[in-house]
């Protein structure tokens, strides 16, 4: 794994309270920015998503899709993406491209600065 994680629960409460949030079908992503030091991430996947095979399902996407376009994401965000109950029955490229579409609307995304 070659991203950073957000570490334990006050770290999560702080993206909430001061994050902006922008959401999608599939998503939704609270983000944090001018932080020090690399961009770290959360992942959270609700009961509401399905059992905890579509759970875990779900969450290997999100990990894996973070993982390919962390190098693209600008430096020093704290970053929390919520999945919806829709993002169950999708695969990995629509996934993918909902993440990414996230990160242009926070404009944390390294293509768009340009």
């Amino acid at each position: 794994m070659s991203f950073e994680k957000l570490g334990n629960n006050q770290e999560f409460q702080k993206v909430y309270k001061k994050g902006r949030s922008r959401a999608n079908k599939y998503l939704v992503m609270y983000v944090v920015k001018g932080q020090s030091g690399p961009s770290r991430y959360g992942f959270s996947v609700s009961k509401k998503v399905g059992n905890s095979v579509k759970r875990h399902r779900v969450t290997r996407l999100l990990r894996e899709t973070v993982r390919k376009y962390d190098a693209s994401v600008a430096v020093g965000c704290r970053i929390i993406i919520i999945a919806r109950p829709t993002v169950a029955e999708v695969g990995l490229d629509e996934v993918s491209e909902a993440v990414k579409n996230l990160f242009k609307a926070h404009r944390i995304w390294k293509d768009s600065e340009k």
